[in-house]
């Protein structure tokens, strides 16, 4: 596997834990070397999370504009990437195996996970055995897809998390509460009058990422 040129993306096919990854890795425009790499996880893969949803493709782009090379994926069962559902283990696994191959290829960059609903938590899980040097999540929901399982233990790194106080599928107050059990607590960026999926209100994930990743 090779790393893409400025400004252009590669498809992948890798082999997992479970058997094939369909990814999609880009590339930054700038001039400047590369900062490192960011690592994307999509929503729910059995209510039509993919690689290709929006938010996803937001965090992918504005990583991009901080200098990082961004790898979207699908998860299992999703697209062309092999394997059962699996609440979020396996699903761990794969993100660890992506960011392992992302820092072969990149060793001493920027190491930074992302994930968007369901995706955000299963980014949580894994940052407790990678400790990226940041962490972003859209909308994590604790416990609601997971069997109630218990939230993972702090990422140790900057940690945004953006959510909409309107959300209507992953409830604000209880990811605010959950959110404010960890010490120190992640910066929380309120969005008011957007639903789970930030339909024309993109622009205010944007708005919180940029800074935040420039900053490290």
């Amino acid at each position: 596997m090779e790393l893409p040129q400025r400004g252009q993306s590669s498809e992948w096919l890798v082999e997992g834990p479970a058997g094939q990854i369909e990814a999609l890795l880009s590339a930054p425009r700038g001039p400047e070397p590369p900062a490192g790499f960011a690592v994307i996880c999509h929503p729910h893969p059995l209510f039509g999370g993919a690689l290709s949803n929006k938010v996803v493709y937001t965090l992918s782009s504005v990583a991009l504009q901080a200098g990082l090379y961004t790898l979207r994926f699908n998860f299992r069962g999703v697209g062309r990437s092999a394997g059962p559902h699996d609440e979020g283990r396996g699903e761990t696994r794969d993100v660890l195996h992506l960011a392992g191959l992302m820092q072969e290829m990149l060793p001493g960059g920027r190491r930074v996970l992302a994930g968007f609903s369901f995706g955000a938590f299963v980014a949580l899980k894994a940052a407790a055995e990678l400790r990226p040097d940041a962490l972003v999540g859209i909308a994590p929901p604790f416990g609601k897809y997971f069997g109630g399982e218990a939230p993972p233990p702090h990422p140790g790194c900057p940690w945004l998390v953006v959510h909409s106080r309107d959300d209507d599928t992953v409830d604000y107050e209880d990811t605010r509460q959950t959110l404010m059990t960890y010490t120190p607590p992640p910066q929380l960026v309120t969005v008011d009058g957007a639903g789970h999926f930030f339909h024309g209100k993109l622009g205010e994930i944007s708005g919180a990422l940029l800074p935040f990743l420039q900053s490290l």
